[in-house]
């Protein structure tokens, strides 16, 4: 009995929290492991800029005070994909992505995912800026690590459907297209699907459940969007990041899918997490 209620207690634990702890445990492995090219002092800018960003916005506009654990994970997304050669972009862009959650809302909600915001403005914005989307490497090993634990964090928060909507669909246009009709090995398309910040956009950035459809049929649609346009933009118009461009596209299209199949407001599942809510 005291096994089910402990099994129980994590289930119900606000997902936020796990992904918070497998974030933290990659950037960690990323800095120390990965070599990655992140200085400690754009870490610290980073969350800084994008706490005091929360709190300010937070008083301005007379809330309570909650919504940091959103912030972190944002901070923590802007750590591990976006690169620069100065110190001053990742704040600036913490600041970006966060007042995004405050200034562009619809229907209750924000309408972007604020950290694949923060890397859009950060490419647009400033030069010298990039996404290292090969820092992860593409082995095997990795692959099942983030699979396994973004698989948790996703089904904790109950939107796991949408990776696996996102991932059929964007394996079936690669299958199809670059394999059967271009002749590409199925080495290639493997390769491709053992790439960590794939992966990493999948259960951690597509299955973001206040930006994405309520309902699960607007879930499908939006992820086979997402894939689309991912795929167009990397390998017919030949831009960089197609994933990170196509969740932003797609963006612009949850307000139809949430009006055409309505559903409840996701909400959080909270244990003893206070004002850290958003």
């Amino acid at each position: 009995m005291q096994n089910v209620k402990s099994f129980e207690k994590i289930k119900n634990t606000d997902s936020r929290l796990w992904q918070l702890l497998v974030m933290t445990s990659l950037l960690m492995i990323g800095v120390w492991l990965r070599d990655f090219s992140l200085k400690p002092e754009q870490i610290a800018l980073t969350f800084s800029a994008g706490l005091l960003t929360q709190a300010v916005f937070l008083h301005y506009f007379q809330l309570q005070q909650r919504g940091f654990l959103s912030s972190f994970i944002t901070c923590f997304g802007l750590c591990l994909l976006l690169r620069c050669s100065n110190l001053w972009v990742h704040p600036c862009v913490a600041i970006l992505a966060i007042s995004s959650k405050f200034l562009i809302r619809f229907q209750h909600s924000h309408l972007f995912n604020p950290a694949n915001l923060g890397v859009i403005l950060g490419l647009t914005l400033f030069p010298q800026t990039w996404v290292t989307s090969g820092q992860w490497g593409a082995d095997l090993s990795t692959a099942l690590w983030f699979i396994a634990a973004g698989f948790f964090v996703a089904n904790n928060a109950r939107r796991i459907d949408i990776s696996a909507y996102f991932l059929c669909c964007y394996a079936a246009l690669f299958l199809s297209i670059r394999v059967f009709w271009y002749g590409y090995s199925l080495d290639v398309f493997l390769h491709q699907f053992e790439n960590g910040a794939l992966l990493l956009f999948t259960f951690f950035m597509i299955t973001d459940p206040l930006t994405i459809p309520r309902h699960r049929t607007g879930r499908a649609i939006h992820a086979a969007l997402v894939a689309i346009f991912a795929y167009l933009w990397q390998y017919v118009f030949y831009g960089n990041q197609g994933i990170i461009w196509g969740l932003f596209f797609a963006s612009f299209f949850v307000p139809l899918w949430n009006y055409l199949f309505p559903a409840p407001l996701y909400q959080w599942r909270t244990l003893s997490v206070g004002a850290l809510n958003d």
